[in-house]
Formats: C-alpha cells, sequence, structure tokens
C-alpha cells in the first residue's frame, strides 16, 4: 500500500510540473480546430509532445493505421507485461469548434499517461512489468475511428483502456446510447410543377412524408430511445418537381440488442413513404454503428476513490446522458472505464458557450485532476493483481449480461 500511494503522489506531483506544456498542447488543438478525418494538426501536435517528452523516450508511431491517428508506447514488451491504454480524442464539430471539448479530452490521455509513465518509473521493482500505450483515436464526431482502429488491430495487445470526456458534472460512468446513422434517398421525377406536374412524382413529398412518419412514431417508442433527422436535399427550384431528396437520421437504443428493433421501425417508415408517393427508396447505413459503452463497476469505484481524495464531487443522482460514443465499441473488447468530469461551467456541450469554456484557463483545474484521477485508477490496478482480476471479470459479466 505504501508503495502505491507513493506512486500516485509521484504522478500527481509530476503531471503538476508539466501543466504548462499541457496546457499549450489543449490550447494549440482547441484554437485550430478540424473536422474528423481531417486532424492533421492535433496529430501533429500530439506526436510532437510525446517525441519531446524527457528521460526513457517513447516509440511513436505516426498516422498508425489511420491518416490521423497515432500511438506512442513506452515499457517492455512481452506476454507477462500489463498493456495499459490511454486515450486521445481531437476532432471538432462544424461551425462551433471544440464545443464537446475534445482538445481536454487529448489533454487527459497525454497527461494520465506520462503522469504514469514518471510514477512506474521510480518504482525499482513493480509486480508486474508495465507497458503504457497512448492512442490517438481520430473521428469520434463521425466516422467512428475508435471501430476502424479495433478492426485494424491496435486494442488486441492492450489490457485495460482509460479516457474521460468533458460534461457538465463529475461521474465515473454514465450509460450511452448505441446509435445507427441511416441515409434515406428518394428517387422519383422531374416535372414543370405548374404546367404539367401530373407527370412528375415527388420526391420531396416522400422526404417530408417520411420525416412526418417518423415523428408519429415516436409516440410509441420507449422513454429512452431516440430518433432524430435532417433533410439534407430537397429540390432545385420551385418550379421543378423535385426528383431526388435525402434525408439523414440517426437511430439511439440504450442497448446494442435493442436497436435492430428501431431500426426495423425506422425502415417500414421510410418505405412506406415511398410506396405512398411511388418514389423508389434507398436506405443506407453510412457509417459504423456506435456501441453503448459497458460499466466496470470495480474501475468506477476506484476512480470515485481517487477522485474523492482530489476534491471531486460526485452526485448521488448524476443527471442522464442521451449522447453516444465510439468508446462504446471500445467497452466490448477491452475492460476500460469513460467518466465524465466537469470543467467550470453548466454551459451544454454542443454549444458555442461550450467551445469557449474548453478553451478557458478555468477548465485546467479540472482537467488536470481528471487526468490525476485516472492514472491513479490504473496505479491502484497495475499494484493489486487482485483488482485487475476483478476488473476483468466485471468485463465478462457486463457483456454477458447484454446478451
Amino acid at each position: 500500500m505504501e508503495g502505491r500511494e507513493e506512486m500516485k503522489d509521484s504522478l500527481q506531483r509530476y503531471i503538476d510540473s508539466v501543466k504548462d506544456q499541457l496546457h499549450s498542447l489543449s490550447r494549440d488543438i482547441w484554437s485550430r480546430p478540424e473536422l474528423s478525418g481531417c486532424e492533421t494538426n492535433a496529430h501533429d501536435r500530439l506526436v510532437r509532445f510525446f517525441s519531446q517528452q524527457p528521460g526513457q523516450p517513447w516509440t511513436v508511431q505516426r498516422q498508425y493505421k489511420l491518416p490521423t491517428a497515432f500511438r506512442a508506447s513506452w515499457g517492455p514488451a512481452g506476454e507477462s507485461v500489463l498493456n495499459v491504454g490511454f486515450l486521445c480524442e481531437y476532432d471538432a464539430l462544424p461551425s462551433i469548434g471544440h464545443a464537446c471539448g475534445h482538445n481536454l479530452i487529448a489533454e487527459v490521455g497525454a497527461a494520465a499517461a506520462v503522469g504514469l509513465k514518471d510514477a512506474v518509473e521510480r518504482q525499482p521493482d513493480p509486480l508486474v512489468p508495465v507497458k503504457i500505450t497512448v492512442l490517438g483515436t481520430p473521428a469520434e464526431e463521425s466516422g467512428g475511428g475508435k471501430i476502424d482502429l479495433i478492426q485494424a488491430g491496435a486494442f488486441a495487445d492492450i489490457d485495460l483502456v482509460f479516457m474521460a470526456h468533458p460534461a457538465q458534472q463529475d461521474v465515473s460512468f454514465l450509460p450511452t446510447l448505441a446509435v445507427a446513422e441511416v441515409a434515406v434517398k428518394y428517387r422519383g421525377k422531374a416535372s414543370h410543377a405548374s404546367a404539367y406536374p401530373w407527370e412528375g412524382i415527388n420526391a420531396l413529398d416522400a422526404a417530408v412524408l417520411a420525416y412526418n412518419n417518423l415523428s408519429l412514431l415516436r409516440q410509441q417508442l420507449k422513454p429512452d430511445w431516440r430518433l432524430h433527422g435532417i433533410i439534407k436535399h430537397g429540390g432545385e427550384k420551385p418550379n421543378i418537381i423535385p426528383a431526388y431528396s435525402e434525408l439523414e437520421y440517426f437511430l439511439r437504443t440504450p442497448l446494442l440488442s435493442e436497436l435492430n428493433d428501431l431500426k426495423a421501425k425506422a425502415e417500414a417508415c421510410f418505405r412506406a413513404a415511398g410506396e405512398a408517393t411511388g418514389c423508389q427508396v434507398e436506405i443506407d447505413y453510412i457509417s459504423h454503428p456506435y456501441f453503448n459503452i459497458l460499466p466496470n463497476s470495480t474501475l468506477e469505484n476506484l476512480y470515485e476513490s481517487n477522485g474523492k481524495a482530489l476534491g471531486m464531487e460526485f452526485p448521488e443522482q448524476p443527471a442522464k446522458f442521451y449522447g453516444s460514443t465510439d468508446f462504446g465499441n471500445v467497452s466490448f473488447v477491452v475492460p476500460g472505464i469513460h467518466p465524465f468530469f466537469y470543467i467550470g461551467t453548466d454551459a451544454l456541450n454542443h454549444t458555442e458557450e461550450y467551445t469557449e469554456a474548453a478553451g478557458a484557463e478555468k477548465a485546467q483545474l479540472h482537467t488536470l485532476r481528471t487526468a490525476k484521477a485516472l492514472a491513479m485508477t490504473a496505479v491502484d490496478i497495475v499494484c493489486c493483481p487482485e483488482l485487475l482480476q476483478r476488473v476483468r471479470d466485471d468485463f465478462r459479466q457486463a457483456k454477458l449480461e447484454q446478451k
């Protein structure tokens, strides 16, 4: 226990000693927001950060399996090694920049990783050999970069994984929703809308009918199911009956196992609109489905204990969260934790106010405190094989309960 506390004290001191570097890293990413898959500046900045760290060097791989992903690793190799993973996100939103605070996610992952590395380096004889891996995971807001990395084998050698997401509260676990993104295209027939409208087949009518069908469907959905969408294309000119229209929808359910049920209901609405108007309909799922996050009570309890020691306050009844993340898919293949953290504002994510808060000085205390709590939780696992076994047991049980 004494060695464990020494490691926790050490990593806190180290993170404090490099807080200016970490803030600079975060601000550089925040001030140059980049959309999913285009995060070249953030990628280069994080690669430079890990390449320039003192002490035993990190092995840094640029463009790791994806053009804007990276991998930084430190420590020994071998089957008996415990490989602790930290994830960095860094994509932004269209028009409003880092309104989900992904610059702070990158900072948390980087801070926790270098803090844990310093603590492990100072231990002359750890119970198990420890390796630390940082994955830069692009395209969370659109596309699911973590899913591409899973499929490419990036998580195959990682034993447990940590990241944290900015929010309005400190909480060790919040359920997220599984989500499928669907594009629906209607094809009709153009005609002069005034001279001979009877010759046309109106694709916009199909889109509007589908939109209304889904709006009415909400009455019969379970309380935690969600669907929402937009009409992306509805025609060219008012005097031309639209021959083409397109919608895009997100379909969300608390459990991955429920998602197919909602997809079937939505598809029936889309097809009915095509049949009613005489339009051809195409239904395409245009990105990877995101899974719901699996809980891990052992990691959550450890994180709360460490967070409270650092001054965090965890609400007894945290506010619900109805968003989605590709970390959910990670949680099905590697035991992990994805807490949410307060950044000094009550502004809501995906707003201009949250963008401002994510770049503010006030967010730094909360961000570095979160990084410390994650690294301290990793120390608990590194120093106690029994806890590692409990984490793995929780992981297996959570997966069984999804079936």
